[in-house]
């Protein structure tokens, strides 16, 4: 049985020289990241979504010397040098003319256990993550277009509704945030369990590609669906980011 890691592994694809690369690392990204959301946190009933900082390198540095993590992002290990490299290039880069043209960005969370978060004031982020889950924007001819993926990391959080919820919470803020009204996601043919995931949704498969081993799946934002995606995420709740130390403080006044 095919463990879900991964609910969609898209962005593998061969190089001119015949290499597989992953979009997914954030040094392979071309274009400018995205910073919007680098001072917003997303607050859900399981999940909290947080962006990218140093504190999360290590234990994201750790999931990806897993082979499985390798195999199933086409990712090379890295040095721990490296990962902090590409955080900082998460964070500071940035391309004028593609942020004002509103393509060739990354938008990018860290997936945290909400109840463990808000239940241990005092316990780091890093002790809290469960995955990430990120937004790519780089269709120059749609910036309306905005193409998920998640990955829930922590074998033990895996088919829990963490995916899921996370992948509701960044599409509502896709919507309201970033104006996107169509939302892609490419999977492994052979990852039924995150198909079934996205068609349930309502993304509907749009292709099959047998080269790439992978379907596209496809929602298009009607207002119907406007109003279920934010029915479904009416819980949710956007703060400012800054820092654990935030909501240490703010638990402890309750």
């Amino acid at each position: 049985m095919q463990t879900n890691i991964y609910k969609n592994v898209g962005h593998m694809r061969k190089g001119p020289k015949g290499e597989q690369f992953y979009r997914k690392r954030k040094s392979h990204l071309s274009g400018a990241t995205m910073r919007v959301n680098q001072n917003t946190v997303l607050l859900g009933q399981k999940v909290i979504l947080v962006p990218y900082t140093t504190e999360h390198v290590p234990r994201y540095h750790e999931w990806m010397k897993s082979e499985e993590l390798q195999r199933l992002t086409a990712s090379e290990p890295l040095t721990l040098e490296q990962e902090y490299a590409m955080q900082h290039s998460w964070r500071e880069d940035t391309d004028s003319e593609a942020l004002r043209r509103g393509v060739g960005r990354e938008c990018t969370f860290i997936v945290l256990d909400a109840e463990k978060w808000q239940a241990q004031p005092d316990l780091a982020e890093e002790s809290c993550m469960v995955g990430d889950v990120n937004l790519f924007l780089t269709d120059l001819q749609d910036p309306t277009l905005g193409e998920i993926e998640v990955m829930i990391a922590e074998p033990s959080y895996r088919r829990r509704g963490f995916g899921t919820e996370a992948v509701l919470m960044m599409m509502a803020y896709g919507m309201t945030t970033l104006g996107l009204n169509k939302f892609e996601a490419k999977i492994g043919q052979g990852n039924e369990p995150s198909i079934c995931m996205f068609k349930k949704l309502h993304f509907e498969q749009v292709t099959m590609s047998d080269i790439f081993q992978e379907v596209t799946l496809r929602l298009l934002v009607s207002e119907p669906e406007r109003q279920w995606l934010l029915e479904q995420t009416s819980h949710m709740e956007e703060r400012q980011y800054r820092g654990r130390s935030w909501w240490s403080r703010e638990a402890n006044s309750c």
